[in-house]
């Protein structure tokens, strides 16, 4: 989906924000302006706003959300950004209820430069702007959120001006909330949120967990035991709140109890034992969870300890030393995709011997650039080096002009005179890639040409 501009990040943005991330109650505020806004505020302070430079950057970071690729998580991208050439990467991530989003971005360079690193959430009316959740300009860093609601986000990294080099992100998924009994996982619900209870006159508000009594029930998250105490439905029960999230944790028929009002826990410590106590007295020992938070009531626990895909993102096996290099498509029909993987969709197919940039590297997928400017993923072993020229022309006309781009707004870098013998090494839209007599990279429209002989 593109990304109207009216929901762009300008350098003033009014929009509308929560309090807290983890709430959804909006009302209308200015905000401070991010670091990324900041920076380019800066420069349009000192009159550099409508330098080509500047706008080319700032062009460069819109451009990046506009067209941001959707990733599946877990997922690792390792590029190149040259720091006259400006450029941005940016991902499209889908997060769901309960799940938290760790990204870390390094760069590599020789230099010291600021990374302005923003994670975006896009909203659900298109009427409103991107909202910032997480902006920085230090690295490297660890940026994690964690979002009370599902939704969609984008990730950008972008340097300041004329810095560049070797970039890592990594992107990985977790559940918020660690898993309440020791030794067991998801298999043990047995009695999910929501089903009826006592003939349709209640729901039941939370989750069961089966284990064998005696089981050591963890805390979920670090927080305060604020009651422990005994009621006729719950049983022995403990109370943990949350304050990340806001949330009150009920842990309930519990065979016994092994903390204390007031008490303060870390995430997998004990705080009881899985019993049948209270009204479950005729079922197996099992732990009842659930999640109460103000203004919203009883929460499904499930999507904050379900597991999500985890591990190692795939491991890269594109050549890396490709890296800021020209490659070039080995056939025709090749596959220009919006992601790294079979399953995303399609953008063009490649003639034979099209020129790319490779701007970074996923899997088995090159990110390039296509001469006019596209991006998009390619698998690596579909593309050769362009160092081998496909063949070898001389100029027939009186001159031929070399051009520092195959676009109609292009501009032309130097005349060839009649005679000049020039290598192709690729060719896209009515022109060949070439390398003039001198050896710089140039290209040339196809016309006014005859094949050396």
């Amino acid at each position: 989906m593109k990304i109207p501009r009216s929901l762009l990040l300008g350098s003033n943005l009014v929009l509308l924000a929560t309090a807290c991330e983890q709430t959804d109650v909006f009302q209308d505020q200015f905000r401070d302006l991010t670091p990324y806004e900041a920076y380019y505020q800066s420069l349009s302070d000192v009159g550099l706003a409508e330098s080509a430079l500047v706008r080319d950057w700032h062009a460069a970071g819109i451009t990046a959300v506009e067209r941001a690729a959707p990733v599946s998580l877990p997922f690792e991208e390792r590029g190149f950004l040259i720091g006259n050439d400006p450029n941005a990467m940016a991902y499209r991530i889908t997060l769901d209820r309960g799940q938290r989003l760790t990204a870390e971005v390094s760069l590599e360079s020789g230099e010291v430069s600021r990374v302005f690193v923003d994670l975006l959430r896009i909203p659900t009316s298109p009427s409103n702007p991107l909202r910032p959740v997480i902006s920085a300009d230090t690295l490297p860093g660890l940026f994690v959120h964690e979002p009370w609601r599902g939704g969609e986000y984008i990730l950008r990294v972008q340097p300041e001006l004329l810095r560049g080099g070797e970039y890592r992100v990594t992107l990985r998924l977790e559940p918020q909330l660690a898993f309440p009994v020791e030794g067991r996982d998801m298999r043990s619900a047995l009695s999910l949120f929501g089903v009826s209870r006592e003939g349709g006159r209640r729901s039941h508000e939370g989750i069961d967990l089966f284990a064998r009594r005696g089981t050591p029930v963890l805390a979920t998250s670090a927080g305060t035991i604020n009651r422990v105490s005994v009621t006729n439905l719950g049983g022995k029960v403990v109370w943990l709140r949350d304050p990340v999230r806001n949330a009150n944790i009920y842990f309930a028929h519990l065979d016994s109890q092994a903390v204390q009002n007031g008490d303060r826990v870390d995430v997998g410590d004990t705080i009881g034992f899985v019993g049948n106590t209270g009204n479950a007295r005729t079922t197996p020992p099992h732990l009842h969870l659930g999640i109460y938070r103000r203004g919203e009531g009883a929460v499904d626990p499930a999507p904050f300890i379900r597991p999500v895909p985890s591990g190692r993102p795939l491991t890269i096996s594109a050549d890396l030393h490709r890296l800021g290099s020209t490659m070039r498509s080995r056939q025709d029909g090749i596959r220009l995709r919006v992601a790294p993987n079979t399953g995303s969709s399609v953008i063009r197919e490649l003639a034979a011997y099209t020129p790319v940039h490779v701007l970074a590297a996923s899997g088995d997928y090159f990110r390039v650039r296509l001469p006019d400017d596209v991006q998009g993923y390619v698998a690596a072993r579909l593309t050769e080096e362009v160092s081998e020229p496909l063949e070898h022309r001389t100029v027939s006309g009186i001159t031929q002009t070399a051009w520092i781009n195959p676009t109609s707004n292009g501009h032309p870098v130097a005349e060839l005179d009649r005679g000049t013998e020039v290598s192709i090494l690729g060719r896209f839209d009515g022109y060949f890639y070439a390398l003039d007599p001198v050896g710089n990279p140039v290209w040339l429209k196809t016309e006014e040409f005859q094949e050396q002989g």
